[in-house]
């Protein structure tokens, strides 16, 4: 039975390069992807292409692709990627002009456009998942990206694409669409799009399934960490696949990593909904076939529901904040003090606030007031942090908080430092459902 080895070259915007230059060189793959979107980075980086036309892409688009064309050209691996964002088309175009800078003459790419459904949606009844509509967002609303299916990707390597770049498509389609392509699964075979979407799945955030997510010392040892191997998956035309990573990499697979970034983000394992199928992992089978391989079987799949999420962004105010350490005998109780001057002060200036906090990082600022140190005699720490930050409507109001954090330095407590402030738009994200026929994907072609 024919199989294909297809890896995962990062898992999130910022992750790291090197893993996809290992894999590149070292994985025998046939294609090397890059999944780099989240919900809010597709609306930031609507913002971006706004105040820049030829901007909205990953801004790490370049040098990924310097540090991997080389290789993947010179082996015949082909890259997918959602790095296009917002702006598929410029991102297809810079990636030429890196080809082209390295002498990598006639290097044929596709950018994928047709998740943009911002000005179909802007003012209509769509339900937002929150509640509300889109119409009521008015002109809070800064972008809507339809989830769209492999179909585009799996006709952009048919017509010989080397490089497919696109933007908001779901995160399994990425893998799914070559997989089309190379043994050509039709449109309703369930069962391997099904599967096809399980090894996407499973390898969509990179390093989690190799040990990253997963570590955590002295209870779940993972090797290396610094090293981190990124995960490959070998697949049959049957849809089974092996997961495994580049020998003498770092990090674990194993079928416990395995089982974990299964479950990851699925509501339910029986109806993972995706635009090309319903994904069935109820049945799924993992098991190991040695260091660092595990085999996974046994998936299966329902008819698509003929519906696309979208993911809409919108804008929520601005963030304003300042934070300030105290360390030494008392640190506790003066960092506490510290948020109440600013608590206090906020409310004789009349500060107009949507939201606020008020948290001691690394005492109550994630589980809470009652989870901190020094109760229950627990032992006072000797440094803390303290945090305000608060949602605004104005950028001016924002602003006020982190002048009041920094004006602690000599109004007390004593013996605050490290003062940091800054102001930041707030993007909230919101999400709504839409025919499948309303998204129309489409292929721009761009050559080196």
């Amino acid at each position: 039975m024919r199989t294909l080895r297809i890896g995962a070259g990062s898992g999130f915007a910022g992750d790291r390069i090197e893993p996809a230059v290992e894999l590149a060189e070292h994985g025998g793959l046939r294609y090397l992807v890059f999944e780099c979107l989240a919900e809010r980075t597709i609306a930031l980086a609507q913002l971006a292409k706004r105040r820049d036309p030829e901007g909205g892409y990953d801004s790490l688009l370049a040098a990924r692709m310097r540090a991997v064309l080389p290789a993947c050209r010179r082996q015949g691996i082909r890259i997918v990627t959602n790095m296009g964002a917002a702006n598929p088309v410029a991102a297809a175009r810079r990636v030429a002009e890196v080809a082209r800078n390295l002498g990598l003459q006639g290097l044929r790419v596709a950018a994928v456009t047709g998740d943009d459904v911002t000005d179909r949606l802007r003012g209509t009844d769509a339900a937002l998942d929150e509640g509300g509509t889109v119409a009521a967002l008015g002109n809070r609303l800064v972008s809507a990206n339809a989830y769209i299916g492999a179909r585009p990707i799996q006709e952009a390597l048919a017509a010989g694409a080397e490089v497919v770049v696109t933007g908001r498509v779901a995160d399994p389609a990425l893998f799914l669409g070559p997989l089309l392509h190379e043994f050509g699964w039709a449109e309703d075979d369930w069962t391997r799009l099904g599967r096809g979407t399980l090894v996407g799945h499973l390898l969509e955030c990179a390093g989690q399934v190799t040990g990253g997510y997963f570590a955590d010392p002295g209870r779940k040892e993972v090797p290396d960490l610094a090293r981190l191997g990124f995960p490959l998956a070998e697949v049959s035309e049957d849809g089974t696949a092996t997961i495994t990573k580049v020998p003498g990499s770092g990090g674990r697979v194993t079928p416990a990593t395995v089982k974990e970034q299964l479950l990851y983000e699925v509501h339910d394992p029986a109806r993972y909904l995706q635009p090309d199928v319903a994904a069935d992992f109820s049945g799924v089978r993992v098991e190991a076939l040695g260091e660092d391989a595990v085999r996974v079987s046994g998936g299966d799949g329902a008819p698509r529901t003929g519906s696309l999420k979208v993911s809409v962004g919108c804008h929520e105010g601005w963030f304003g904040e300042g934070q300030i350490s105290y360390a030494g005998p008392g640190a506790l109780a003066r960092g506490r003090l510290a948020l109440e001057i600013v608590r206090e002060r906020l409310r004789l200036i009349g500060h107009e606030a949507e939201e606020l906090r008020f948290d001691l990082i690394g005492v109550d600022s994630i589980l809470g007031p009652d989870a901190g140190s020094g109760a229950d005699g627990a032992p006072a720490p000797r440094e803390v942090r303290a945090r305000v930050i608060g949602r605004c409507h104005s950028p001016e109001e924002a602003e006020r908080i982190g002048h009041e954090v920094d004006s602690l330095y000599l109004n007390g407590p004593a013996s605050g430092g490290g003062v940091v402030k800054s102001v930041r738009e707030v993007i909230g994200i919101r999400s709504c459902l839409i025919p499948e026929a309303d998204a129309r994907p489409g292929l721009t072609w761009v050559e080196a």
